[in-house]
């Protein structure tokens, strides 16, 4: 891998009811949880063997299209973009489920394959009755994706959301950090992304630390853990996360949900309005929008609404979707 130091273990924790669960969301610290879908049907059939496995998945799939990832063997199975970042090094392609899952079978012993992934498909999607046999009920009401392929390398990323990610096939390897590494990260384009927001540029494998000398202090943050099937993965909100998947049949189940509805647009949306509206004023202005976003929006002052009644408080009071109503008739209202 490299000369840094490795990275710390991720805490694990024993899941035996929703309430335990709650108290790991609250902690805002990634945890491992050994075994919490031991007796998924789809784990014991993938812990018998590849071909069980295999089997298992393709009884009750479906022949509708689905998209996959390839990239050749020369990029070591990771997936990200060309030598000048003009385009990914990977293509895609759509099939059937069946056909690419004998295809990962057929290429298990190719001591150099293709790398190849079905990444975030709403498993109900493709294989009929997997959530009812295949229950998580700690988060019951989310919709599980599943992610297969071979042995292939995301590059760090983060999700504006929760996640849970549940090993059914194979190992994966996940490489933590923090929301507040990001700079160490060195991350990459929003226009072009493998994995919907930027990615980070550093190579997890071969770090260039004459490129990105900052992400030593990364690593210093830097959290990991193997699962083996059955395990699962908490994942805060805005967590950055590499994966890596260790053998030539691998599956993952994921659950990504956001409980923060309140809002009238996504912050990450937000983001993007704000690199429009702030980045490229002059120094003195950019100064004056840091101090109204810390004011009113991220209350560095306390309450920016203190001072006034409740009944003239308008759009800096609590949260109702009549306050939501008002916040878009005035964006309405400043776009027209």
């Amino acid at each position: 891998m490299d000369d840094l130091p490795p990275p710390k273990p991720i805490a694990e924790r024993a899941i035996a009811s929703e309430d335990d669960f709650e108290s790991i969301r609250k902690g805002n610290a990634p945890v491992i949880m050994r075994g919490l879908a031991h007796n998924w049907p789809a784990v014991a059939a993938a812990r018998t063997s590849d071909e069980a496995f295999a089997q298992y998945l393709t009884h009750s799939a479906n022949r509708e299209p689905i998209r996959a990832i390839v990239a050749g063997p020369e990029e070591e199975g990771r997936f990200f973009y060309n030598s000048d970042l003009t385009k990914f090094n990977f293509a895609s392609g759509r099939g059937v489920f069946a056909d690419f899952l004998g295809d990962l079978m057929r290429l298990r012993d190719d001591p150099q394959p293709p790398a190849m992934a079905v990444q975030s498909t709403p498993v109900d999607s493709i294989i009929a009755g997997f959530t009812q046999q295949n229950r998580l009920d700690i988060i019951a009401h989310v919709e599980p994706r599943i992610w297969l392929g071979n042995r292939i390398r995301v590059a760090p990323h983060y999700d504006v959301k929760e996640n849970v990610a549940v090993c059914v096939a194979g190992r994966r390897r996940f490489t933590l950090f923090p929301p507040d590494q990001t700079s160490n990260l060195y991350p990459g384009p929003f226009e072009k992304t493998p994995a919907g927001t930027p990615v980070s540029m550093v190579d997890q494998h071969r770090p260039d630390l004459e490129k990105h000398p900052n992400y030593a202090k990364a690593r210093q943050h830097a959290l990991q853990a193997t699962l083996e099937p059955g395990d699962a993965i908490y994942i805060p909100y805005c967590w950055w996360h590499g994966v890596e998947s260790l053998d030539p049949i691998s599956c993952l189940i994921n659950y990504w949900w956001n409980d923060s509805n309140t809002a009238l647009a996504g912050p990450y949306d937000a983001l993007l309005h704000a690199l429009a509206a702030f980045r490229h004023l002059p120094p003195e202005q950019r100064d004056v929008w840091q101090m109204m976003l810390n004011h009113y929006v991220f209350e560095d002052n306390g309450d920016p609404a203190a001072h006034l009644p409740d009944h003239a408080k308008g759009i800096l009071g609590p949260p109702s979707p009549e306050l939501l109503a008002q916040m878009r008739q005035m964006l309405r209202s400043v776009v027209s």
